[in-house]
């Protein structure tokens, strides 16, 4: 017989589906009460909802500090959060170092998208340790794990070398498993390009950019439920 969900699983679950119908409130609510439980998974999300405003006033330092308290516990997710408030200096002091080391973390912690920034770091070399010559094993890492942002970056890379036939296959599966902002990466990347196999992949991006597309999941609790 499947496992029933606990109680913080069915919190998390209901404050998902708040957040998915807009009702950040009920959202911010059901995040709140779930992190009583100190489960690493809650305490990330009432960081997510404290760094995105989701019910609440939005307020990087708090989310920090919760992110933090999640991390500790060697929390994928928290571990990718706090990384980004490091390299982008929200809510504390920006320290691309410390953020290259808990992406490290969160890569080693199973998260495809940490692996993603890596290649990021490693590409426009943001610490001295990083080699852009890494860079497209780290984005091939992530693409093969599934990141819709690893997928793209690869296919950039390949595209910038000439490599129109290995692009297309990432192309493809970004488009297949991405969202909104990712189509609309899709769409200015082969908005110049002249090689007629992508112009069918140019069109559904865009078509996709102008439906409106899905929501971002990784603005969702998606970033805590499935990792």
């Amino acid at each position: 017989m499947p496992q029933q969900p606990g109680v913080v699983e069915t919190q998390l679950m209901l404050g998902q589906i708040h957040l998915d119908q807009g009702r950040m409130d009920e959202a911010f609510t059901m995040f709140e009460a779930a992190a009583r439980s100190n489960d690493p998974r809650a305490v990330n999300m009432l960081g997510r909802a404290h760094e995105r405003g989701w019910g609440t006033t939005r307020d990087p330092a708090t989310a920090a500090l919760y992110y933090t308290h999640a991390a500790d516990s060697g929390y994928g997710w928290a571990l990718f959060n706090l990384a980004d408030l490091y390299l982008a200096g929200q809510g504390v002091r920006a320290d691309p170092h410390r953020a290259h080391v808990l992406y490290v973390a969160a890569a080693r912690a199973g998260v495809a998208k940490a692996l993603n920034m890596l290649g990021i770091m490693a590409e426009q070399r943001m610490v001295p340790t990083a080699s852009p010559a890494n860079a497209p094993m780290f984005f091939h890492a992530a693409a093969a794990a599934g990141d819709c942002w690893g997928c793209v970056n690869l296919a950039r890379l390949h595209l910038a070398a000439g490599q129109t036939a290995q692009a297309i296959p990432w192309l493809r599966k970004a488009l297949d498993h991405g969202f909104g902002d990712v189509f609309t990466a899709i769409a200015t990347l082969l908005a110049a390009r002249p090689a007629p196999l992508l112009h069918p992949l140019a069109r559904e991006a865009t078509e996709r950019m102008k439906a409106g597309c899905l929501p971002d999941r990784l603005l969702t609790p998606t970033r805590s439920h499935d990792t």
